[in-house]
């Protein structure tokens, strides 16, 4: 199945430290809110919110983006695409964004989720927090924080499975099937 870079209890003890250095980032906690890129990086957010609210009592604003209309590769995706909703029920104007999701390779879905947060307002900053770096960018993005880093190659993907979605907690590396772009779920 792969290579296990992260347990269930890891991640959990890695979510409870990136929450931290996350609320490092944050001035004032009024002028701060949490977007998780769908579907992982979502669920990810809502467990630092959680984790925020009850370590240190902050009630931040949580959102969720779907980026799929704003990829750069929505054409070779499918014909018809599925595309879910975002959810952004604040004004992210003048706002710090701790923008969330579960791993960073390429940089080009950091840079259509801020392509998209820019079209609903002009936060103050943006900062980006993921659970696993696994190297690779093809554009100049850097994740404020990141709970593990792995350099791994385009033969490579990292998954990292969540109780909500997967019904198992942990984070593995496995090699890319070689299915057609349009039926890849990592795609």
């Amino acid at each position: 199945m792969g290579e296990q870079l992260m347990n269930a209890e890891e991640l959990k003890k890695s979510l409870a430290v990136m929450a931290e250095a996350m609320a490092a980032m944050i001035g004032n906690p009024e002028e701060a809110a949490i977007i998780g890129i769908r579907t992982r990086g979502a669920i990810i957010a809502q467990r630092v919110h959680k984790i925020l609210a009850l370590e240190r009592e902050w009630m931040l604003p949580v959102g969720i983006l779907d980026i799929t209309l704003y990829r750069d590769d929505l054409s070779q995706l499918a014909s018809h695409p599925l595309v879910r909703k975002t959810q952004l029920d604040f004004d992210v104007t003048g706002k710090l964004i701790l923008l969330i999701d579960d791993v960073i390779y390429t940089g080009r879905t950091i840079r259509s989720a801020i392509d998209e947060i820019i079209d609903f307002g002009r936060p103050k900053a943006i900062r980006l927090g993921v659970l696993v770096d696994r190297g690779g960018r093809e554009y100049p993005i850097q994740p404020d924080y990141a709970a593990l880093t792995v350099q791994t190659n385009a033969d490579h993907v990292v998954k990292v499975l969540l109780n909500e979605i997967d019904s198992d907690e942990k984070v593995i590396l496995t090699p890319r099937p070689t299915l057609p772009p349009s039926l890849d779920p990592e795609i």
